[in-house]
């Protein structure tokens, strides 16, 4: 026996989907108003993850103007086909539905083929004859269904109208579906119940791909919507995988909270194995709960240590994949020439405050234990003027430690927005010039934050709890937490190091 653990991609990572080629895999997962859009990973075991780039990485393929809170990019989906890997995904704010492809998996994707289906959560199906199919969820005038057409793969045309083949089990929001077909038989699977605490995967079958598709009498195969809520929730919107040896592993989203029906590091990404009884339906981990350590027959040697993203020098930042703007970024308001050995913010009149583009790169945060840390060399001119170390998950949900400008003198001071209201916490005076060393340290339910030099010590300047950052004390929202750097007004901030370690 192994054991492994979940989640396999923690921290803000929804909403996965998988292929595999000989024995790699690679999985992509939903990105919303952050750019690079739709994170890109490769393994060859299905449980150690590395981050290998993104799809999106050019406005001509991701337009997030004035993009909302969790709009942009959902729910993508990835396959290969004879030769070609291909997602197809939706900009929920600029443009439905689209596919990108691309035959180097290291290289640059194309720009968007556009689809006219409507829906969300789109996926693609290549039968054996070469049929092509496009399936997505599809607004009905009562609810959502299960919609789908045939596509010419080139150009994206429709060769058919859409079709509705499934309405789901019975669950609200029928959503994300795959459909595969194994011996013969085509099977569909989607999410339902909402990605909140009700959510679950559940599976149909039919002759035909274009149904009619019967429900398994185990639906919902997944879900963690009856369980105690120390374990994880939100279990749904899966796709499967199966390996060169024939076995089968479902991946999919689900959240830990940090205490009763809250949430704040986002949807995380889990794997578990499936077996296939004899009625030919997919049982999930035996029909056994998903847990932290999970016991299977076979995984990979469990001396492999699982790298923790964080550079240690700032100027890999633009070369670690895994670091996120907000929307699409004026990259004049960043430089890593200036100095070497580090990144240059540069102020606008663009806040954290504002649903738009500040200048601020972050990453997302994995861990509920961890301290942060970074170095910015940073003299304001206007009081106005701000610049330092964010926890950020919304416009209107973020706190800030801050070095700024108090009745002339440098301070370092803590910004909290929580939706309508917004605090500063007392200043304290830093010295005239020099650089400045920034501190984050946060635990399940609260982050602390310090500011200290070389020869000064670490002092507190406050402290703000998780709970106010959590996605179900805000409209809503599909993301997580980042930690990140920024700059307001007119100043330019030199950060040389960050640091992120778990504790």
């Amino acid at each position: 026996m192994g054991y492994y653990r979940n989640p396999i991609l923690p921290g803000f990572h929804p909403d996965p989907s998988i292929c595999r080629v000989n024995r790699d895999y690679y999985l992509v997962t939903s990105s919303f108003e952050f750019f690079p859009g739709v994170p890109l990973f490769h393994s060859e075991d299905l449980i150690h993850w590395e981050q290998i780039g993104h799809v999106l990485t050019r406005e001509s393929q991701l337009v997030l103007e004035k993009c909302p809170v969790s709009g942009g990019i959902w729910a993508p989906t990835i396959r290969y086909n004879k030769g070609r890997f291909y997602v197809t995904t939706t900009n929920f704010s600029h443009g439905g539905n689209f596919i990108v492809w691309t035959d180097d998996i290291d290289g640059e994707w194309s720009d968007p083929i556009w689809i006219k289906q409507k829906g969300i959560d789109p996926s693609l199906f290549f039968d054996d004859d070469g049929t092509v199919y496009f399936v997505s969820t599809y607004d009905m005038p009562d609810g959502q269904a299960i919609g789908q057409c045939i596509i010419d793969i080139e150009t994206g045309n429709m060769l058919t109208e859409t079709k509705i083949i499934w309405n789901g089990s019975g669950g609200k929001y029928p959503e994300g579906p795959h459909m595969f077909r194994k011996n013969g038989i085509y099977y569909l699977m989607i999410a339902e119940g909402g990605t909140e605490y009700g959510h679950m995967e559940t599976i149909a079958r039919s002759s035909s791909p274009w149904g009619p598709f019967i429900g398994c009498p185990r639906n919902p195969i997944l879900t963690h919507r009856d369980t105690r809520l120390e374990e994880f929730q939100a279990l749904g919107h899966a796709d499967l995988v199966v390996t060169p040896e024939g076995d089968s592993w479902m991946i999919f989203h689900g959240i830990r909270t940090s205490q009763y029906m809250l949430h704040h590091l986002g949807r995380e990404t889990m794997i578990a194995p499936v077996s296939w009884v004899e009625d030919g339906w997919p049982l999930v981990y035996g029909g056994k709960n998903i847990t932290p350590i999970m016991e299977v027959l076979d995984i990979p040697d469990e001396k492999f240590v699982t790298k923790i993203q964080g550079p240690d020098l700032i100027e890999s930042l633009f070369l670690d994949k895994y670091w996120s703007f907000l929307r699409n970024p004026d990259m004049k308001s960043y430089s890593l020439s200036e100095r070497p050995g580090s990144i240059c913010l540069i102020g606008s009149k663009v806040s954290l405050n504002d649903c738009a583009s500040p200048t601020f790169i972050g990453r997302r945060q994995q861990h509920f234990n961890l301290q942060a840390k970074t170095i910015v060399d940073y003299l304001p001119k206007k009081d106005n003027d701000m610049a330092g170390m964010t926890i950020f998950h919304t416009n209107e949900h973020h706190y800030d430690l801050a070095i700024r400008l108090c009745n002339g003198k440098r301070v370092a001071i803590l910004r909290k927005r929580v939706g309508d209201m917004q605090t500063e916490s007392n200043p304290v005076v830093l010295p005239e010039e020099g650089k400045i060393i920034l501190y984050i340290i946060a635990q399940k339910l609260e982050y602390s934050f310090f500011v200290g030099t070389e020869v000064m010590e670490r002092v507190q300047v406050g402290t703000g709890r998780t709970q106010l950052l959590s996605t179900e004390c805000m409209p809503m929202t599909f993301t997580g937490c980042f930690i990140g750097l920024f700059s307001e007004g007119q100043s330019k901030a030199w950060f040389e190091k960050f640091n992120y370690t778990p504790n």
